[in-house]
C-alpha cells in the first residue's frame, strides 16, 4: 500500500494531538483535584455525583432550618423563663397578702405593684423576635396577640403555629399561640373548682379538693348550703345542675371532709346560717384573669365581721391558680425542651450524612494522585517518543539517497 507524505505528517500530528490532550487532562486532574473533568469522562459517576451533590445541598439547607428553629425556640423558652420569674413573684406576693397585720392601704399598695407586674406579663406576651414578628399571635406575626384594658385583656391573633422543616421527614413547630400559652390553663385542681359565696357571714374557709373516685363524677354544678339552728350545724349538698339533692342534714364540724360523686372537699371554721359554697367543673382560666382576680380581692378588701375570712378564701383560689399557671408555662417549656433536643439529634444526624456525601462525592470525584502522578510521568514520555518519531519520518527523502 503506498502511503503518501501528506498522509504521514497528518498521522504524526494526529498523534502527538492525541498525546498532548491526554497530558493536559491529567494536569488538569492533578491541579483540581477531580478525576471527573466533564459528564464524558465517566457518563454514570457523573450522574451519582449530581444526585449526591443534591442531596448534600437538601441537607445543608435542613440545617440553616434547625438553626433558625433553634434561635426561634430559644427565645421563646427565654421569654416563659422571664414569665417564670414573674409568675414567682405574683405568688409571694399572694402569700404575703395573707399576713393579718397588713391594713387595706397596704393591700391597696401590694395590688399595684401586682399591677405593674400584670403589665410586664402583657409585655413579655407581646415579645418580638429579631425580625419584629410577635412570638405568641399565630400566623397573624405582624398583629399584637394581647391587648390589655384595665385589668382586661384580649387575644387578637389566631390559634396557628408556625412549622420549620427540619429533616427530610419531619416539619417541627417553631411557635407556640398565646392562647396554647397564657389562655388555656384549668382552674381549681382541674378537674373542678371550689369557691365561698360572697354573701357568706360566716368563718368557713374551703380548700380546693381532691378527685377520689374519678368514674363517679358527673361534671355537674353543685352547692353544699349550711344551716345552724340551736348551735347546731348541718349542712345540704344539692345538684343545681339537675336540680335534685345529693345529701342533707349532714352533721357539721370544723375541717370536716366532705365527699360526694367522686370528689372530696374540706371545710374549716364556722359557716353562719345560710352561707353556701360552690362546686362547678374547671374551666379554662389565663394568666392574666387570675392575677387580675387577685388585684381585684385586693384592691376591694371584704367588710363585715367574715372580711378576712372572704378574703383568705379568695387568696386560697388565687394561689392555686397561680400555681396552675406555673405548672402549666414550666409544662411549655418543657415541651420546647423536647423541641430543642430533638433538633440537636437531627443535626447530629445530618452532619453524619454530610461526612458520607463528601466520602461518597470524594470516592466518586477525587483522583488517585499516586496513579495520576505516575500516568503524568508515562503520557510525557509517550509524547516524546510520538514527537521524536515524526522528527525521523518527516525527515525521509529519496533525494537523501541519490
Amino acid at each position: 500500500m503506498r502511503i503518501s507524505t501528506n498522509t504521514i505528517y497528518e498521522t504524526g500530528t494526529n498523534l502527538m494531538l492525541q498525546q498532548q490532550d491526554t497530558l493536559i487532562k491529567t494536569q488538569q486532574q492533578l491541579s483540581t483535584g477531580r478525576r471527573i473533568l466533564t459528564p464524558s469522562d465517566d457518563p454514570i459517576a457523573s450522574a451519582q455525583v449530581l444526585n449526591i451533590t443534591q442531596s448534600a445541598s437538601i441537607n445543608k439547607q435542613y440545617s440553616v432550618n434547625r438553626d433558625s428553629a433553634s434561635s426561634s425556640l430559644g427565645l421563646e423558652d427565654n421569654v416563659l423563663k422571664q414569665v417564670t420569674s414573674l409568675l414567682q413573684d405574683v405568688h409571694e406576693s399572694a402569700v404575703y397578702a395573707g399576713n393579718a397585720s397588713l391594713s387595706d392601704a397596704d393591700k391597696k399598695a401590694l395590688a399595684m405593684e401586682l399591677r405593674g407586674r400584670l403589665e410586664s406579663l402583657v409585655g413579655l406576651a407581646n415579645a418580638t423576635d429579631e425580625k419584629g414578628q410577635f412570638l405568641f399571635s399565630g400566623y397573624q406575626t405582624n398583629t399584637k396577640p394581647f391587648v390589655l384594658t384595665g385589668l382586661d385583656v384580649q387575644y387578637m391573633g389566631d390559634q396557628g403555629q408556625r412549622l420549620i422543616q427540619v429533616g427530610p421527614t419531619r416539619q417541627l413547630a417553631v411557635s407556640d399561640s398565646g392562647t396554647d400559652v397564657f389562655d388555656r390553663i384549668k382552674n381549681g385542681n382541674g378537674v373542678f373548682t371550689t369557691a365561698a359565696d360572697s354573701s357568706n357571714t360566716g368563718t368557713g374557709v374551703i380548700n380546693v379538693g381532691s378527685v377520689i373516685t374519678p368514674a363517679s363524677l358527673t361534671g355537674d354544678n353543685y352547692e353544699i348550703n349550711f344551716t345552724v339552728a340551736a348551735g347546731v350545724t348541718t349542712y345540704d349538698i344539692v345538684d343545681t345542675t339537675t336540680g335534685s339533692p345529693v345529701s342533707s342534714a349532714n352533721a357539721y364540724t370544723s375541717n370536716t371532709t366532705i365527699s360526694f360523686d367522686g370528689m372530696q372537699l374540706n371545710i374549716k371554721g364556722d359557716p353562719a346560717n345560710g352561707d353556701k359554697f360552690t362546686v362547678s367543673p374547671s374551666n379554662n382560666q389565663s394568666i392574666f384573669e387570675t392575677v387580675g382576680n387577685l388585684i381585684e380581692a385586693l384592691e376591694t378588701p371584704p367588710s363585715g365581721s367574715s372580711a378576712a375570712t372572704q378574703l383568705e378564701n379568695s387568696l386560697n383560689s388565687a394561689l392555686k391558680n397561680i400555681n396552675n399557671s406555673l405548672e402549666h408555662v414550666l409544662a411549655q417549656r418543657s415541651t420546647i425542651g423536647s423541641r430543642l433536643q430533638e433538633i440537636d439529634t437531627l443535626e447530629s444526624v445530618g452532619g453524619d450524612q454530610d461526612i458520607q456525601f463528601e466520602d461518597m462525592l470524594g470516592q466518586l470525584q477525587h483522583v488517585d494522585f499516586a496513579k495520576a502522578i505516575s500516568d503524568l510521568q508515562r503520557q510525557q514520555l509517550y509524547l516524546q517518543a510520538a514527537q521524536q518519531s515524526y522528527i525521523r519520518v518527516s525527515g525521509l527523502s529519496l533525494f537523501n539517497y541519490l
